[in-house]
This record gives C-alpha cells, structure tokens and sequence, in this order.
C-alpha cells in the first residue's frame, strides 16, 4: 500500500492571472501558501482483477474508462495503471470551498500512483501533469497555481509565463514575519458553497475586457511578496484589501451580499483586508487582522454565526507519508 499526503493551500493575491487566457498574453504571478489541511490518497493492490475507487461513493470497474470520477480516471490513464488496484480518497475539508481541493486530489493521486509503480518524479511534474489533466484533457476553465502550491509545498511566489514554464519562488524573509503573518491571519468558514467552474468560465471570457485589472492583481502580488520581504504587514494586509476589491469585478458570482456585509464588520472591527478563498462566492473568507485587533474581528463575526477555521503552515507540498509492499 502506498499513501500519499498533499497540503491545501490559501492564495493571497494574483488569483485569475494563472488562468491561460491571461498568463499566455501577459504573464501571471501568484503569492500563496500551503496550510496544514490535507487530501489523502491510497492506493493498494487488489485481488480481484478490476479497479475499486472509494471516496463519497465507491465505484468497481474492469477499466479506468468506465470510471465516473474523471480525476481518477485520467491519473490512471496518464500513470499507465489499468487494473488490480484500489484508489481511496480522504479530504480534511470538503470540495467547493475555495481550498484547492481538486487539485491537491490530482497531485497527490499522480503522487501515489507513481510510487505504487516504483517511479520518482519530480515536483514539477507531478504540477504540470496535473495541470495536463485538469485543464487539456478535461477541459476544466481553471488556473495553474493550484497544482504548483499543492507539488511544491511553502509559501512562495509562482510566476506563470507565456510560453507555459512556471517558476516556483520560495518567499525570503526573518522566521519571525512569516509566524507574525500567519498570526494576524482569521479564516471563518461561511457556509456558502459555490461553482468555481461557471465562476471561472465567466472570468476567462471577460479576460479581455478585465486586461487592465488582472494587470494589476499580477502586480499586486509582487508588491505582497516586497512588503512581506520588508516585514511590512500592515501593507500586506491593505493590498489584500485592494486585491478583493479589484478581484470581485473579474465576474458577478465572485462575492454576495451577505459576503460584502461579513466583510464590512470585520473591516469596522479592525481587520485591514482580507478574500474569499478560491475563485470566490462561498467557501472560506479571509481575513488579515493587525495586532490588537484579531479577538474584536473573531468576536464580531462570532455573533453573525459564522465558524473560524483554524489552520496552520505548511512547509512541504505532496509527500509519500506511507508504503508497505
């Protein structure tokens, strides 16, 4: 058996620039970090000569093109494993909530698929065949950050380039910015769920129109990487603030009401900026608080119902955490 452990992530600034409408004609750059949240993916030999993937239902098939779970389906195709084994899928949080959940399945499934075949690859190709998978084979009108920070693991800086490459920057500075950072940090679940798909197709066909805007979230995320350098927080926390304010233009699902008048609390109650995760309209809401500030916020969004959403750093990306032959 073999088994494999892949970290979630939170993006900061730059989200839609990773898209190919955008990044092919312009480049894109992303600031996130994985946080200890995890999809855990198992794969075992079989007796039987068939395929058994578990994971909110069960499936068992003869051949990887019979599987409903596309995910499943094209890490088999694409790993070159036909039959005789069992896939099981395990989440720490839910899909849909804006935590790069789909992704960090397909990383951690090339992952473990390699490994139950006695394969090394690297980082980067787990990201870019996941990558290949999510976005040509399937079709899915997402980014690549997503499959980058769930390989590579950290917080880092990720530029995407026209002709495709990406480069994956660890973010430099003093250990004690990056724990103030992540101290100043309050996510709070929503309740929300929401497409990301029709979020996203509705972004990718104004990426035109959006040219200048999604300019600025390119720069807005090399401006983040600076302050943290500087050990500015306050300024990171403000150019979150003016990257969800920029962010929520891209396509109408990207916030709700009850979303903008969460977020107004907890800016009268101190916090500097702040998102929703992922490609926005539920999921989890981001918050950045100044010290002095982060129990009034927690308070304030307390007595509106909403549920924190404690997380922690996460240092590596896609690992194998177990394997008995």
């Amino acid at each position: 058996m073999i088994i494999s452990k892949t970290p979630f992530r939170i993006s900061f600034l730059g989200g839609g620039t990773d898209l190919p409408v955008h990044y092919r004609r312009a480049g894109g750059a992303v600031l996130s970090t994985t946080i200890d949240k995890y999809m855990y993916v198992a794969v075992n030999r079989r007796f039987e000569d068939t395929l058994r993937v578990a994971y909110t239902r069960t499936e068992i098939v003869k051949s990887p093109e019979e599987l409903q779970h596309e995910l499943v389906r094209e890490a088999l195709r694409m790993v070159g494993v036909e039959r005789g084994v069992e896939v099981v899928t395990i989440a720490d949080v839910p899909a849909g909530t804006g935590l790069g959940s789909s992704s960090s399945l397909t990383v951690g499934l090339l992952h473990a698929l390699y490994a139950y075949t006695g394969r090394f690859v690297s980082r980067e190709r787990l990201a870019r065949e996941a990558c290949q998978i999510e976005i040509e084979r399937l079709g899915h009108p997402i980014g690549k950050q997503d499959q980058y920070a769930a390989a590579y693991g950290g917080f880092n800086f990720i530029r995407f380039n026209p002709d495709d490459t990406v480069f994956v920057e660890p973010v430099v500075c003093p250990p004690e910015v990056k724990r103030k950072l992540f101290d100043s940090l309050l996510i709070f679940y929503t309740g929300l769920r929401r497409d990301a798909g029709s979020i996203l197709s509705e972004q990718a066909g104004r990426a035109e129109e959006k040219r200048r805007v999604l300019s600025r979230l390119c720069g807005l995320a090399e401006e983040g990487r600076e302050a943290v350098a500087r050990g500015d927080l306050e300024a990171f926390g403000r150019l979150l603030h003016e990257g969800w304010e920029l962010k929520r233009t891209l396509a109408s699902g990207i916030s709700r009401p009850e979303i903008d008048a969460w977020y107004e609390v907890a800016l009268a109650s101190g916090a500097l900026g702040g998102k929703v995760l992922g490609a926005g309209g539920g999921g989890f809401l981001l918050l950045f608080c100044p010290e002095g500030c982060k129990e009034r916020v927690r308070a304030s969004l307390a007595k509106l119902g909403l549920r924190e959403f404690r997380v922690g750093y996460e240092p590596q990306g896609s690992r194998i955490i177990y394997q008995d032959w």
